[in-house]
């Protein structure tokens, strides 16, 4: 993916056929170095973003997404990481799964990721 770091251990995405699987994605800064600052709202939107950045990387945006896992060390902030989410993904929203987990990389209040259906 030329607009986000790559790793030699991590995918971003792989394509199978009309699908797109994008890796969990973490609420990180642009250039992977940390998190965002301002908690579990804005590493939502820029999650998010980054998911947004690979799907487009693989000829796919956040309408072709049919399923989204949702990853969070605590439940309870669940109505503001919803806000967020839906600014981003607006009033089409795809399936969606939430997960409560203990912890985190880097102690992030949220991971994403998903799945793109495109008809090629």
């Amino acid at each position: 993916m030329p607009e986000l770091p790559e790793f030699p251990a991590f995918a971003h995405a792989s394509i199978a056929g009309d699908h797109v699987y994008v890796a969990g994605m973490l609420g990180l800064r642009d250039d992977f170095g940390g998190l965002v600052d301002g908690g579990i709202e804005a590493e939502t939107i820029q999650s998010l973003r980054h998911v947004e950045r690979i799907l487009r990387a693989c000829g796919a945006a956040l309408a072709d997404v049919v399923k989204v896992s949702v990853y969070m060390p605590d439940l309870a902030e669940w109505d503001v990481m919803n806000g967020a989410y839906c600014t981003v993904f607006g009033s089409q929203t795809p399936a969606r799964i939430a997960v409560g987990c203990d912890a985190l990389l880097f102690g992030a209040r949220v991971e994403f990721d998903c799945i793109a259906y495109v008809t090629r």
